[in-house]
């Protein structure tokens, strides 16, 4: 699987849809998913809860080691993907279709959020 071309992607390795009324999705690479390995534990942030671009805002836990998961964007949370929290593998079987993990409505996107070339030359360095 390849990265998508119309998303923006986190040198912490999340990614970020375009804004739809204002409300992106967020999730993890497959890059990220395949490091992690089987996810068996994802805890995303509450509906309402404000995160702030570059600061931790829930965790995953896999078969291998607990990783921090971190917000691309500063926003409040308007969704959570409740089938992921259910079914974490959706992370590693479907990370940019399914295993979505919340969706934010952004107030403040960093401008160091690369596009799908720059990722790929980033996790190819």
């Amino acid at each position: 699987m390849s990265n998508p071309q119309q998303l923006r992607y986190s040198k912490e390795h999340e990614w970020l849809s375009g804004a739809e009324n204002g409300v992106s999705t967020v999730g993890i690479t497959e890059h990220a998913a395949n490091a992690l390995g089987d996810v068996v534990f994802v805890q995303l942030p509450e509906v309402g809860a404000d995160v702030t671009a570059g600061e931790t805002c829930g965790e995953l836990e896999s078969t291998k080691s607990v990783s921090d998961l971190y917000s691309p964007v500063t926003g409040e949370v308007t969704e959570v993907n409740e089938d992921v929290v259910n079914d974490p593998s959706l992370v590693n079987s479907a990370p940019f279709e399914g295993g979505w993990l919340f969706k934010v409505r952004v107030a403040k996107e960093p401008a160091d959020l690369l596009s799908v070339d720059e990722y790929t030359a980033f996790t190819a360095g």
